[in-house]
């Protein structure tokens, strides 16, 4: 009786197992990552089975299924406002503002303010004045938050908000925070803030989901100011850290229609966390006239395309003059890859800027599998010295550029919800090409002997890493 039990037990397990890899085939987003599953879930069942339902989820279900939702519910609400936003529709002849717009499922807007924030000094100035000068309600959503000395601050701040009569909404991904303590959250509660985890295992339908993140940083005041960019809360984000030591960043500041775009993209959060449709400000406020065109490009695992990954390819593609990107960690897929040849041999500067350290060892060692043919192809690969690079910016030739969260890799592109400001305006482009110039002097290009006369191990060590990328 126990052997047959057994036996019966195995052929349940193999049978999930080929079930599985049928699913893995139908489903991943990637041949790379397919036919790692595929072979692991038919060859050793025992251990890829468990491993494949927490990591193998190529969509996150559960969002879509809000989505749906969304159509009926937090749909209406936007479409009893959306006629307040069309005095300030852009118009372009552009045709990769047109694409973006697609992607995004967002428009472009005219009669905004966009400011440059270089590292953590001047960002979160910039973001404690902002929560000091919110009157009605305020929108909070970082990846990471520490229950550090700038961790304390700003939970104090958020507290003052409260006792003024702000209504302040504090979202933070579970996975980035594990760190932050229950003394903290119940502080902020007892003030009066309402605070919620993302959730992404949320249910017994979706308790699987633990790969997918919310990699977001964002924060709106009343409908009319956002930020977003690289910075999480905590010391390290002030180079205070001696394992990172000077940390290199950069951060936005929206002032004026985009920035609903941003509260947008927090608004389906946390309907998604808490089954709530928040009461907010849908009217729109331009600071000027002759102001920047701003779209944001909201992105992550419930999309329909591969929102994040097809921004930097269009982006890449549109480029004629130059194209500069910088990413902590830079392991992108094979479509970015070949989109930055491609651009090197048809004569663009491209250029991009990553980190001498190493955060994730694995992130850092995948790179180098890729790299020689990059190079070879006439890529610039620059590594900065200082201390740690955690910018995320792409340059676009004279006339673009983007400020956001999302890193080149495949958790960026397929596991993250992200989000992206994209910029098409001549002098913002000029802003961000001199900060980078200021970047690139402090950086070692990699050349291709570089590259080539590493010792075997470690190309060996590099390919086995790279093959990983999928679930790193």
């Amino acid at each position: 009786m126990t052997s047959t039990l057994v036996g019966f037990a195995i052929f349940v397990i193999h049978l999930l197992g080929v079930i599985s890899a049928v699913l893995a085939l139908m489903s991943s987003r990637t041949s790379q990552g397919a036919i790692a599953w595929i072979i692991s879930l038919v060859t050793f069942p025992y251990a890829a089975l468990p491993a494949y339902w927490v990591f193998g989820r190529p969509r996150f279900y559960g969002y879509v299924s809000a989505r749906g939702q969304r159509d009926t519910v937090l749909r209406r609400v936007l479409d009893r406002h959306r006629s307040l936003t069309e005095p300030y529709l852009a118009t372009t002849s552009r045709g990769d503002s047109r694409a973006i717009e697609q992607l995004a499922k967002m428009p472009l807007t005219s009669g905004n303010r966009a400011e440059l924030l270089v590292d953590g000094e001047d960002t979160f100035a910039s973001l404690f004045a902002g929560i000091e000068s919110a009157q009605e309600y305020l929108l909070v959503q970082f990846f990471i938050v520490r229950n550090d000395r700038l961790g304390l601050e700003f939970k104090q701040r958020l507290v003052h908000a409260a006792d003024r009569g702000v209504r302040v909404y504090f979202l933070y991904d579970e996975v980035g925070c594990h760190n932050l303590n229950d003394g903290y959250l119940t502080d902020l509660i007892d003030a009066g803030v309402e605070v919620n985890a993302f959730n992404s295992s949320r249910g017994i339908r979706h308790r699987f989901q633990l790969n997918f993140r919310n990699h977001r940083k964002i924060m709106v005041v009343d409908g009319q100011v956002g930020w977003l960019g690289g910075f999480n809360v905590g010391v390290e984000y002030l180079g205070e850290d001696p394992r990172h030591g000077p940390w290199r960043d950069t951060h936005l500041k929206l002032t004026g229609p985009s920035a609903l775009g941003l509260q947008e993209a927090f608004w389906e959060d946390w309907h998604w966390a808490t089954g709530d449709v928040l009461s907010l400000t849908w009217t729109p406020m331009a600071p000027c006239v002759e102001c920047q065109n701003v779209v944001i490009v909201p992105s992550g695992p419930a999309d329909q395309q591969e929102t994040a990954s097809l921004l930097v390819q269009q982006s890449i593609h549109n480029a004629r003059e130059r194209f500069w990107v910088t990413s902590p960690y830079f392991v992108p897929d094979q479509g970015v890859q070949d989109s930055l040849r491609l651009a090197a041999l048809r004569g663009v500067d491209v250029r991009v800027m990553i980190p001498e350290r190493p955060d994730h060892l694995l992130v850092f060692l995948s790179a180098f599998a890729f790299l020689p043919d990059m190079v070879r192809a006439g890529v610039k690969v620059y590594r900065y010295q200082p201390g740690f690079l955690h910018q995320k910016v792409m340059l676009i030739d004279d006339h673009s550029a983007t400020v956001g969260t999302v890193n080149l890799d495949n958790r960026s592109f397929r596991l993250n919800f992200e989000v992206t400001a994209f910029v098409p305006d001549i002098d913002f482009a000029a802003d961000v090409q001199h900060m980078l110039e200021r970047d690139f002097a402090s950086c070692r290009e990699v050349s291709y002997r570089e590259l080539k006369e590493r010792p075997l191990w470690k190309k060996l060590v590099s390919r086995a890493a790279y093959l990983l990328s999928p679930v790193q």
